[in-house]
């Protein structure tokens, strides 16, 4: 077994994807966690699916595509929290146009780029084999920034996911900080786009935060929890994936889902055995 896995891991393209796998993993359990309590989970869809655009922009002008998924990540990030702040009535149905957009865009100016071989399936639905040393490093740089600027607002993000108006009669600026709150979550799904793709990164964003939120009511905990589970499904995504021979990403979310659901049937089962032996 251990040969196996060393044998397993000597590749350097696994190594890469493994150390991925951990960025990503981190990132996701802490943001994740916000999205989970915070239940913005289709404003989080808006901006993973507008991030295409910005990758297709930047292919067309010759640039980074993660350069551009940043940049229409941030974008969208900005603009989705003016609308949920401002015109909540309409929130659904400019999330709605805004993700089919910026996928619309992404795939025309992917057509129209001279010379044009990328492969369009592996940004929808990720290839964490592929990832290189330079991607390895903007994805370091990413997770830093975002743990930073959880470490300094950690309070404040805390507060406004739980209690807005506690939060505003403590004086802090809300709005200003949920806008920052959804860049965070822009960040995080470029981090995760490398590792399943636009089309699953969702899934990867909420379940491992949904599944340790059964389990523990301290965001701190929870934090931790969703960390260690998202790196548990990617790291077994990724050796099933590569041993049976099927997509790492999709393998990942299935993973995660079959979880999130066995989890849930437990905790399910755990509360009505407690309530039987109440009764008595």
């Amino acid at each position: 077994m251990v040969e196996s896995i060393l044998g397993f891991l000597k590749y350097e393209f696994i190594q890469n994807a493994a150390f991925a796998g951990l960025l990503a993993s981190i990132a996701a359990g802490v943001v994740g966690s916000y999205v989970v309590i915070k239940r913005i989970t289709l404003i989080s869809g808006g901006i993973a699916h507008t991030v295409l655009g910005g990758m297709g922009i930047a292919y067309y002008l010759g640039k980074e595509p993660l350069a551009g998924a940043i940049v229409a990540a941030i974008f969208s990030a900005f603009l989705l929290g003016l609308v949920n702040l401002k015109a909540k009535q309409h929130e659904d149905t400019i999330i709605g146009a805004l993700w089919a957009v910026g996928m619309a865009l992404g795939v025309i100016f992917m057509a129209l780029t001279p010379g044009y071989n990328v492969d369009l399936m592996s940004f929808l639905f990720g290839n964490i084999l592929m990832v290189t040393h330079p991607i390895l490093r903007l994805l370091f740089y990413l997770d830093t920034a975002i743990l930073l600027v959880v470490a300094i607002f950690y309070r404040q993000f805390k507060l406004i996911c739980f209690d807005e108006e506690l939060a505003r009669l403590q004086g802090l600026h809300v709005e200003a900080l949920y806008v920052l709150l959804l860049c965070l979550i822009a960040l995080t799904v470029v981090i995760l786009i490398k590792v399943v793709g636009l089309i699953l990164v969702i899934a990867l964003l909420t379940l491992p935060a949904a599944v340790a939120g059964l389990f523990t009511h301290s965001l701190g905990r929870m934090m931790g929890l969703a960390a260690a589970l998202s790196l548990f499904f990617t790291w077994s995504g990724l050796v099933i994936s590569y041993n049976l021979n099927l997509p790492a990403g999709a393998v990942m979310v299935i993973t995660a889902g079959v979880s999130y659901l066995a989890a849930l049937s437990w905790k399910r089962l755990d509360q009505k055995s407690r309530r039987e032996e109440s009764s008595f």
